[in-house]
């Protein structure tokens, strides 16, 4: 069978140490540059003048430029040359002296003229995807579709290519499944073992594969909770077994998360561990109701604080009475139980009873809501309301701002209440 001539070899050049000339300093330049240094490539940028960014890659010694136009000679010693200046009949120069010298050549201005074309290509999970169908949009929608599927772990080589023994700790985000980061969701859908708490991001357990062992390791407040020396247990147990266990923990592994002890343990069992950061409750809650926990000319700090134990319980490490005195906002963790004892400290030590005060629940699900009252008036505001864990409550200015910024909003879009995944401004 005789192919035509807009079909294409696909092949993976391997470019570390070898000569790629570059001709034009624009934008197709610019995105070409980047990938190429990625591959270890010795960059030759030629033409008098370039973007800001390649000037800046030339400044850092990345790659050499010749700030001036092409000449006759510049293709010599080159692996692969790119054709990417302004004028075709530069381009068709490029070209011609490739093939003279018989280096194979992508032209940016006429695919129909190159000996080479360059794929739409994106890197994920150890693996290259190149895409070419002649039209660069649908090749860049063909590489988007598949890269995004296996960022996100709905394709998944778990099977063919087995993740090694270990842990990896992953911060599951403050509770909506689409706030888990990519490399996250990715090593989730790689997992053996996954050990998973209940504030993590549990939909996405769903699509694991049967063979996936799931522990159960919620710590239910004011109800059962299993131990964290057994999970450490179950964390290193597993993974000498030859298993990928992923604890899946919501928040960050390291905001009040016990991911450090989780660390400690597995290290010094000798088990290998990675930590995926996630998006703290303390800070993706309030600004998914639409509060931002600094802004200019209100306040130039926050204090994320651990109220599970209440002020004047000697296993505080609290100091209220600094806290008190700082105008900065305050963001409280596991602190609905004790919220008028916080309150009545704050108080005590300067906080105005008429400071505001917005307590969060169920942030970014659902079911979120959240009450707006004051220092003064908020144990009593929210047991009225039966607002229970997990909650993020923000003492501070800044809860007056987003009740500005949702009066706005509310006057923009009247009708709207939301975007439908309790993510909208504050309510009352």
């Amino acid at each position: 069978m005789t192919g035509s001539q807009d079909e294409a070899y696909l092949l993976g050049l391997r470019l570390q140490g070898r000569r790629v000339a570059v001709i034009g300093g624009g934008e197709v330049a610019a995105r070409r540059v980047p990938r190429l240094l990625a591959a270890g490539a010795d960059v030759l940028l030629v033409s008098p003048e370039v973007t800001p960014a390649l000037e800046d890659l030339a400044a850092a010694g990345r790659i050499t430029w010749h700030q001036r136009p092409y000449a006759a000679g510049d293709c010599v010693g080159a692996w692969l040359v790119c054709a990417a200046a302004g004028p075709s009949e530069v381009n068709a120069a490029v070209a011609a002296e490739a093939e003279e010298n018989r280096i194979w050549c992508s032209r940016a201005d006429d695919a129909a003229s190159s000996s080479a074309w360059t794929p739409a290509a994106g890197a994920e999970g150890g693996a290259t995807v190149g895409v070419l169908s002649g039209d660069p949009r649908h090749s860049a929608a063909i590489r988007d579709a598949v890269t995004s599927k296996l960022a996100s772990g709905e394709i998944s080589a778990r099977h063919h290519r087995k993740r090694p023994a270990g842990v990896a700790l992953v911060g599951g985000g403050p509770g909506d499944p689409g706030l888990i980061t990519v490399r996250g969701r990715r090593l989730l859908a790689e997992a053996d073992v996954v050990v998973a708490d209940h504030l993590g991001p549990r939909e996405l357990l769903d699509d694991l594969s049967p063979d996936v062992t799931v522990i159960d390791a919620s710590k239910i407040p004011y109800g059962r909770a299993m131990p964290q020396d057994e999970i450490n247990d179950a964390l290193v147990t597993h993974a000498k077994d030859g298993k990928f266990v992923v604890r899946l923990k919501g928040g960050d592994p390291f905001v009040f998360g016990r991911g450090g002890e989780e660390m400690l343990a597995c290290l010094r069992a000798g088990v290998p561990v990675t930590v995926v950061p996630g998006i703290t409750s303390a800070i993706g809650v309030p600004t998914s109701a639409g509060l931002p926990v600094t802004h200019r000319g209100v306040t130039q700090s926050f204090h994320v604080i651990s109220a599970h134990v209440a002020p004047g319980d000697p296993r505080s490490t609290v100091d209220w009475e600094a806290i008190g005195r700082d105008d900065g906002t305050i963001i409280l963790m596991m602190g609905v139980e004790r919220i008028g004892a916080v309150a009545d400290a704050l108080m005590m030590n300067g906080r105005p009873s008429g400071s505001p005060v917005s307590v969060i629940a169920d942030g970014t699900m659902p079911t979120q809501r959240a009450v707006r009252s004051t220092l003064g008036r908020v144990a009593e505001d929210i047991a009225r309301e039966g607002i229970r864990p997990p909650a993020i409550t923000v003492i501070g200015e800044v809860a007056a701002v987003a009740a500005e910024l949702e009066e706005l909003a509310r006057e923009l879009l009247p009708e709207s209440g939301g975007d439908g995944n309790g993510t909208g401004g504050i309510g009352g």
